[in-house]
């Protein structure tokens, strides 16, 4: 997978980026992943995020289940809505966003978790990941099934309709299938507690991790970045004399 800039150096642009991509008409599914400590640390009466603290409530309750392992049932499969919302409550500067951090270190040292030392969004870091917080992606329709009018901009964005057809020939004979993909950073411990500062900015400037016919990602990036009122393209650094 390669990182594709998204120009999000605060929190408020990171969260209109998920919301863009999760409401972009090139989207045709989505998995997010959220660990029940990362929903058992936020408070009650978040509007988007009730039915999913309620489910992190019953799971920690429940018998049998060790919180510190990788049981995939200590994951929550998510919207773009709750994964929005979750990402809020944590990083949003503010009295709340500090109880949410509070209460998720509370849960980790009671579960003997340490919480690592690595910077955030260190991607070297993502093998050893325990907890993985949050784990989202997109993916994308496949380029076989553009409408050539609806989807005309990405059909376009080849240059000419060969090298579409080209590239729609790739993917339909590829073993196996090369499904076009997005994932933001892997999100633990370190990245919601630590992964933006007092004033909102976040620790790195955020990227999408990307796998798919190149042409196609960067053209709907470009869209994100303009529906989440960020420049379509990052500038060019002015060139030596």
């Amino acid at each position: 997978m390669r990182a594709i800039s998204v120009a999000a150096t605060r929190v408020a642009d990171a969260i209109r980026v998920v919301k863009a991509l999760g409401s972009h008409r090139y989207v045709a599914g989505r998995l997010h992943l959220c660990h029940v400590f990362a929903l058992a640390a936020l408070p009650d009466g978040l509007p988007e995020l009730g039915a999913a603290c309620e489910w992190a409530r019953e799971t920690l309750a429940r018998q049998g289940v060790d919180p510190a392992s990788r049981d995939e049932g200590l994951w929550r499969r998510c919207t773009d809505a709750e994964l929005a919302a979750v990402l809020d409550a944590f990083w949003t500067p503010g009295v709340a966003a500090l109880g949410s951090r509070r209460a998720l270190e509370d849960l980790l040292g009671h579960h003997d978790l340490p919480v690592p030392t690595h910077p955030p969004f260190d991607e070297s870091a993502e093998d050893e990941m325990h907890p993985l917080l949050i784990d989202a992606g997109w993916e994308l329709l496949p380029l076989s099934e553009l409408d050539p009018q609806r989807h005309r901009g990405a059909m376009d964005a080849f240059g000419d309709a060969l090298t579409f057809e080209s590239a729609r020939f790739e993917e339909e004979t590829a073993i196996p299938a090369t499904p076009h993909l997005y994932e933001l950073p892997a999100l633990g411990a370190v990245e919601l507690l630590r992964g933006v500062d007092s004033e909102g900015t976040l620790a790195a400037p955020l990227v999408v991790w990307a796998d798919g016919d190149e042409t196609y990602l960067d053209y709907v990036v470009r869209g994100v970045r303009r529906a989440a009122k960020l420049p379509e393209r990052d500038e060019e650094s002015p060139q030596a004399s």
